[in-house]
């Protein structure tokens, strides 16, 4: 990305022109006037360029969708330019080696603490985003952002079970706990055709709430039992899997999941399109799982914040939120929203999960560096395993 920092020169700058013009007093006036007014198109021109209005989204991939973008691009009279990650380490790691201009970034909550331990981020000037009152209050003042000063609610994902019907109901597995992933006496059963996210936090919490402990519990005698619960299961899987569970699931090769409720909205309406005999459900497992918040933020070296607030504003309206939930099958946090959305999704509880529910769901939350490196040990010791 061009650096927003990095000069632009108008004539002014340029050494040694204004002495050169007043000490040619015998230059012929047209070619005075004619030099005058070349100067005065490139000044121009450069100025225009330098005036451009464009705001630069860094977006998980297929985020958004196009018809939002163009209307909203229509509305400023601006582009947007948009950079894309599949993964917030990825993110972390492409601005910590020194990525910068980009005005709005769209982390998940543990990345975005991490952001603003950094000072990364510019803060909110709420008195621009009318629509903010749009957001239920349940999504707001979030541990890793109290009073909501850096973040807006943008979208968020679930981490559950997605099961074949049809190869699930045939051998009677449940599909309410977590034991159907980790237990031999039901992976006996599907061996070979579960796989698991390829996450360290995420599977590591997945256990931790089979055992009866937080998804944030950071003891390491309980991560060690969760490790031990892993491995014991580790042999029934087919693979640690982020990205095409979602085409092996509409296939038909694997039949259970641990993984996003968006990826699994996203096999069924594939695997329906595709004519397939069954269906891609999922459930909320009881012991409880994993809930996802996606923020705009604003990064401090973004060098158009005043178009960065117009863009969450106008994100903020309940048509332009609820496209993305129609498009992807995203949870949306957006009250007004919800008169837009397709009543399947709407009535959909892994997308839009009921009051107990919600009582059972728990954000992911950051961890120190001694945190890291022992889970890191943890990660190493099952993948070898």
């Amino acid at each position: 990305m061009k650096n927003p920092n990095s000069k632009q020169f108008s004539h002014r700058d340029r050494p040694g022109f204004a002495s050169w013009a007043r000490s040619s007093p015998s230059l012929p006036k047209p070619i005075l006037c004619g030099l005058c007014v070349l100067c005065g198109i490139w000044f121009f021109s450069a100025s225009s360029a330098q005036a451009e209005e464009v705001l630069h989204l860094y977006n998980w991939n297929n985020y958004i969708s196009e018809e939002t973008v163009a209307r909203f691009e229509s509305q400023c009279a601006c582009r947007v330019v948009q950079d894309y990650y599949s993964d917030n380490e990825e993110m972390l790691a492409k601005l910590a080696a020194g990525a910068i201009g980009y005005d709005i970034i769209v982390p998940t909550g543990n990345a975005m603490e991490s952001l603003i331990r950094q000072h990364a981020l510019r803060p909110l000037d709420k008195r621009l985003l009318p629509n903010l009152k749009n957001i239920a209050p349940a999504y707001l003042d979030a541990a890793f952002d109290p009073g909501n000063r850096y973040s807006i609610p943008y979208a968020y994902t679930l981490t559950l079970i997605g099961y074949n019907s049809e190869k699930i109901r045939e051998l009677g597995l449940p599909t309410d706990s977590w034991a159907v992933i980790f237990e031999p006496r039901y992976l006996e059963k599907i061996k070979g055709r579960v796989t698991v996210l390829d996450s360290q936090r995420e599977l590591l919490a997945a256990a931790l709430k089979y055992l009866g402990y937080s998804a944030n519990d950071t003891d390491e005698a309980h991560w060690k039992q969760a490790r031990d619960l892993i491995i014991r299961a580790k042999p029934y899987w087919a693979a640690f899997n982020a990205s095409s569970y979602i085409k092996e699931l509409t296939v038909g090769n694997i039949w259970l999941v641990h993984g996003y409720s968006n990826d699994i909205f996203q096999a069924d309406l594939d695997a329906q399109k595709a004519g397939r005999k069954f269906r891609i459900l999922s459930s909320i497992p009881r012991e409880g799982a994993v809930l996802s918040m996606d923020s705009m933020v604003l990064h401090k070296t973004g060098p158009r914040p005043d178009l960065a607030h117009r863009f969450i504003n106008f994100m903020l309206e309940g048509k332009n939120s609820a496209e993305l939930t129609n498009l992807i099958g995203s949870g949306n946090p957006n009250r007004d929203a919800l008169q837009y959305i397709n009543p399947e999704i709407a009535n959909n509880p892994a997308v839009f999960p009921n009051a107990a529910q919600q009582t059972r769901l728990e954000m992911l939350r950051d961890l120190d560096r001694q945190q890291r490196r022992v889970l890191s040990r943890i990660w190493t010791k099952i993948k070898l395993r």
